[in-house]
């Protein structure tokens, strides 16, 4: 019998796919249709202490290879998204993670704990948005002040909290403090910094210049952050997303060191069919290769 169950942090995912923060995490209604299609869980759009309006269009432009985005975080706030926590909570049956974010040790704080209150059964900590300024990035570029995020976190809640990476940090030491702190697991990675420039206008086509890039161009960078993480910061859940377009990209992910796969830009062009196209291909890939568990493939590409 084979089996697709994982444990990511204890939540118990029925197969290895998780919805990627930002991609239709935005009401319990899309968060069924993501639950209806497949996934083995969600996470929501990152979540501020107050509403956030975002950057003015153009915010998105499809490339050859991937998806540059520069949103700016645009969120309803905290205290909004509570009745949306409230229905994902009465309405899904797969776990759910709350992506929080902010600018300060408080605000995050306070995301989290008003977010586990409302019905988040777990957490991730957006630390690593590339293209918000006082936000994200900047906040993962200290990572005591992530350690020290996750310590106030963990002192007062019980929910796992799970730390997002950026390949633009020293993310083995983001990620070495943000565990000794208490952080459940990690996700690895966010978007990459990049910019397009529009030769006839001549000026960078989005409105806030530069963005995050995503989709396949970016999955080498997010497999060695997955592989460097597995192999040096020890036995702790990891969340492996960043141009996962297939199974044999998931299936990647999961040798390098993942324990479960994020799935975000490729819905924009598969829709949610994505889901079920990488369990499919993951459970033929399994039976091929003569594996009973999902679990068993997790870092196998680091030898013995």
């Amino acid at each position: 019998m084979l089996s697709l169950e994982v444990d990511v942090a204890g939540l118990r995912l029925l197969n290895p796919t998780v919805l990627a923060s930002g991609i239709l995490g935005t009401s319990a209604a899309l968060a069924r249709r993501v639950e209806e299609a497949g996934a083995g869980g969600i996470t929501t759009k990152t979540i501020t202490p107050e509403p956030r309006k975002g950057y003015e269009n153009p915010t998105f432009v499809e490339l050859e290879h991937g998806y540059l985005n520069a949103i700016g975080l645009a969120n309803p706030g905290i205290e909004d998204f509570c009745s949306e926590l409230r229905l994902m909570r009465e309405k899904l049956k797969i776990p759910f993670i709350l992506s929080v974010g902010g600018s300060s040790l408080e605000d995050f704080l306070r995301v989290a704990v008003k977010g586990v209150e409302c019905g988040a059964p777990a957490l991730e900590l957006n630390v690593s948005c590339p293209h918000v300024k006082g936000m994200g990035a900047e906040i993962g570029e200290n990572p005591q002040l992530v350690a020290d995020i996750v310590r106030a976190i963990k002192g007062v809640i019980k929910a796992p909290v799970l730390v997002k990476l950026s390949p633009h940090h020293n993310y083995l030491e983001v990620a070495r403090l943000a565990v000794k702190a208490g952080a459940d697991g990690l996700t690895a990675i966010n978007t990459v910094r990049g910019m397009v420039i529009d030769i006839y206008a001549r000026k960078p086509v989005l409105s806030n210049r530069f963005g995050g890039y995503s989709g396949p161009g970016i999955r080498p960078i997010a497999v060695k952050v997955v592989y460097d993480v597995y192999r040096h910061v020890g036995e702790v859940p990891i969340i492996g997303v960043g141009g996962v377009d297939s199974w044999r990209a998931a299936v990647e992910m999961l040798l390098a060191g993942a324990s479960a796969v994020g799935i975000g830009s490729i819905i924009a062009s598969k829709d949610l069919a994505i889901f079920r196209e990488v369990v499919k291909g993951i459970e033929e890939y399994m039976v091929a290769e003569g594996f009973e568990k999902v679990t068993d493939l997790v870092g196998l590409a680091h030898g013995s």
